[in-house]
């Protein structure tokens, strides 16, 4: 009765663990994002599956859950895939594994290829420290007040796009974030893959046209804030911050994390210039 999460091939078949062969072979349930494409890779792995194959996407997720946590109630091995990478990461998983992991059922893992690591490896960009944001929204305000939020973030960040709004997103994240290093990571392990470098608008203006296949974009941080930290500067900042509705505390913590200062100093120089 374990619900087990199988990362599967990103590009290549090859590229599959044994462990996940085996797995295909041996479980009770497979529940996969599409079926046919399971079914393809089951064919390449030279595995035949006995277990009980059923879909689990983004469209039955609420009703097959409910399913599949019968099928872990009564004893049974439901082994998760989606069509590429590790479940519940910008793919179906994640309402299955909160369900389970509340109803105290065991949940484990067959980690395998991942599109944001790899995409991060190959990068370039610092990887000691990241966020991965998934995709962006789809319309061009909501995805510009998101990239806004990202302005001041200096780890690298990782996105994934759907290829035909690669040109504007890319667009967009030069006119919020500007002149950052980037990549573009199309078809990763693939036989077409393709690594592209550049600034963001430099890459704007390259995938401006029609683009094929997968796509994952790795963006660099934000530079270092090199602003005055005098404690008038601090108060100043604060300040800004609590004239466009933020609470005085958040805004003390905001400002210190801004600008790598301790918490402590930033309040006692608001606290001084209320006296002042």
């Amino acid at each position: 009765m374990t619900l087990v999460l199988a990362g599967v091939p990103i590009g290549r078949s090859a590229d599959a663990s044994p462990r996940l062969v085996e797995a295909l072979g041996s479980a009770d349930v497979i529940a996969a994002e599409d079926t046919r494409r399971l079914t393809r890779l089951c064919h390449d792995l030279g595995v035949t599956y006995t277990g009980r194959l059923v879909s689990y996407f983004e469209g039955n997720e609420a009703e097959r859950t409910g399913q599949l946590l019968d099928a872990l109630r009564a004893g049974q091995m439901v082994l998760l895939v989606t069509d590429a990478g590790m479940p519940s990461v910008s793919d179906p998983g994640f309402r299955l594994v909160a369900a389970a992991a509340a109803d105290d059922l065991p949940v484990t893992c067959l980690p395998g290829p991942s599109a944001v690591t790899t995409a991060l490896a190959v990068s370039g960009l610092p990887s000691d420290r990241f966020c991965f944001e998934g995709f962006l929204p789809r319309k061009p305000g909501e995805r510009r007040a998101r990239l806004s939020e990202l302005v001041a973030e200096r780890r690298t960040a990782v996105f994934f796009e759907a290829p035909h709004r690669l040109g504007d997103c890319l667009a967009d994240m030069a006119a919020v974030l500007g002149d950052r290093r980037a990549v573009v990571c199309r078809e990763l392990t693939k036989t077409h893959e393709e690594i592209a470098r550049g600034t963001l608008p430099e890459l704007a203006a390259r995938f401006a046209g029609e683009v094929l296949g997968e796509v994952t974009v790795v963006v660099e941080g934000a530079a270092p804030v090199t602003v005055e930290t005098t404690p008038e500067e601090l108060a100043r900042l604060v300040a800004v911050r609590e004239a466009s509705g933020e609470p005085r505390k958040e805004a003390i913590a905001g400002v210190a994390r801004e600008l790598g200062v301790p918490k402590r100093d930033v309040y006692e120089a608001v606290v001084a210039g209320r006296q002042s």
